[in-house]
């Protein structure tokens, strides 16, 4: 090395005679060394300075590390993460949690900004509530449930709440792509939460499909091209990602919410359908039905090393019923009654939906959170289906169960909405720190001290001819030269 002058310079005038002291026990080394090895020609390899040495000037040493630090902390927070990433810090099923000797970029012992915390996931709210609009509205206008006497008010209440709901938790996300875009694109990137990019669409097609009659019964037809363009660009991300997408292939992010990237083909099909479309709404739902059935198997065959989902999560399942529960409504729509292909998605939805009631057990005994909104949705979806079931066979049976499941939904939603306000207001801890956003961009690494104690870079490294090795214990202030 060729830093002597710079070396030398650093040490500070003060210590002369500490600098002669460990020069004369290098040159008591190397005499030691030479007698053992004889006269050969050797090679003196020297590494750089450790931090944080008594030979830097302390001062200039905190400056210069305090930039570097910030530089590389803009860095992490700035950086885009690839998907192997998050699967190396985060675990569990929806990676949300921090493994150990794991990092993240922000405090954690402090609360962050409300918009750092506010998630991607808060559009459930918005779907669950919207579904309620589309389901008063199909009671109050199917002929089976006449004897109810039911009319729209109760539809136009529930859309115009969906729709300052939906303004409100919108808005807010986008003052948090303006001000903290890299949080907003890291929740892209997140294998599990792009699914969540889906919602504010599902929740826009369920506002069209639930809008009373007394504002409007005949939308235009351009609205349905408009919503469906965004829809059709994440899905051609998405599914190629889950084709060929290498750490983000479907068996490697296989999850229940994964859903919400097929509802929005059934909802795009019913509410295309309605408008009198054809070749559109088939086509969107040629492509959920084909995904909808590979991800389907796929999540029935999760390969042993999967995790789990814990309890917390454990609503997701409801996801489930969701998507054939809409798939019936939208084949109804296509072909103009509840035929053989709207019963098939029906009573796989239904069936799937007693399969998960009877289990009370499994979804019990766990905190409160945002993941308690996908009750709302898949249980409202399948309410609203039997309902248009209960139009085509009529009877008493189908009757009482359309009644049984809407107020069941309606409970629901009421029971998770008061819960939700109850923990944003009251208690203040519905949008705790969100740590997988703030992952840093590369694993820790290890302590300075350890590597260089592991590599030897507190010595001197002698070697000849030969190849041969000697550690010397002397102070890397030593220029390295060839003898």
């Amino acid at each position: 090395m060729n830093n002597t002058r710079s070396a030398s310079s650093s040490v500070s005038p003060a210590t002369p005679d500490l600098l002669d002291n460990h020069r004369q026990s290098s040159c008591g080394e190397f005499s030691r060394l030479e007698k053992r090895m004889g006269p050969r020609n050797m090679t003196f390899h020297s590494k750089s300075m450790p931090r944080g040495s008594m030979f830097l000037d302390q001062e200039a040493f905190r400056s210069s590390h305090d930039k570097s630090s910030l530089q590389e902390e803009d860095k992490e927070i700035t950086e885009s993460l690839p998907a192997d990433r998050f699967f190396d810090a985060l675990q569990g099923p929806e990676l949300e949690t921090l493994k150990e000797k794991e990092k993240i970029v922000l405090p954690e012992d402090k609360t962050w900004p409300f918009l750092l915390r506010f998630p991607i996931t808060s559009y459930g709210m918005c779907l669950g509530v919207s579904s309620q609009a589309i389901m008063w509205k199909t009671l109050a206008t199917t002929n089976a449930e006449r004897f109810l006497h039911l009319t729209q008010v109760v539809n136009h209440v529930l859309w115009w709440i969906s729709l300052v709901l939906l303004l409100a938790v919108s808005i807010t996300y986008l003052f948090k792509t303006i001000f903290f875009f890299q949080a907003v694109r890291r929740e892209f990137k997140h294998p599990i939460r792009v699914n969540f990019f889906f919602a504010p669409l599902i929740s826009v097609l369920f506002m069209a499909l639930g809008i009373p009659h007394s504002i409007t019964s005949n939308l235009p037809s351009m609205l349905w091209y408009f919503l469906m363009a965004p829809v059709l660009f994440l899905e051609m991300k998405i599914y190629g990602q889950w084709m060929s997408g290498g750490q983000r292939r479907l068996s490697k992010v296989a999850n229940p919410t994964n859903h919400l990237a097929i509802i929005g083909n059934f909802a795009g099909a019913l509410l295309g359908a309605s408008m009198g479309l054809e070749e559109g709404p088939m086509f969107f739902f040629a492509v959920g039905l084909a995904y909808y059935l590979v991800l389907f198997v796929t999540l029935y065959q999760r390969l042993p090393t999967n995790e789990t989902l814990p309890k917390e999560l454990h609503p997701v399942f409801f996801l489930f019923v969701a998507a054939p529960a809409v798939a019936s409504m939208a084949w109804t729509q296509l072909c103009g009654s509840f035929d053989l292909g709207s019963r098939f998605y029906y009573f796989i939805s239904l069936f799937l939906y007693f399969s998960l009631v009877v289990r009370i057990n499994f979804f019990r005994g766990f905190k409160f959170s945002l993941a308690w909104w996908a009750y709302t949705f898949p249980m409202t979806a399948v309410a609203t289906a039997t309902i248009k079931y209960s139009g085509e066979v009529t009877g008493l049976a189908t009757q009482v169960l359309s009644i049984v499941m809407s107020g069941a939904a309606t409970l629901m939603v009421i029971g998770v909405l008061v819960l939700t306000v109850m923990h944003a207001f009251v208690k203040c801890d519905l949008f705790p720190n969100d740590v997988a956003i703030a992952i840093s961009a590369e694993q820790p690494k290890q302590k300075k001290w350890f590597k260089q104690l592991k590599n030897g870079s507190f010595g001197l490294k002698v070697s000849d001819k030969e190849d041969n090795q000697i550690d010397v214990e002397a102070p890397p202030l030593l220029n390295a030269h060839t003898v």
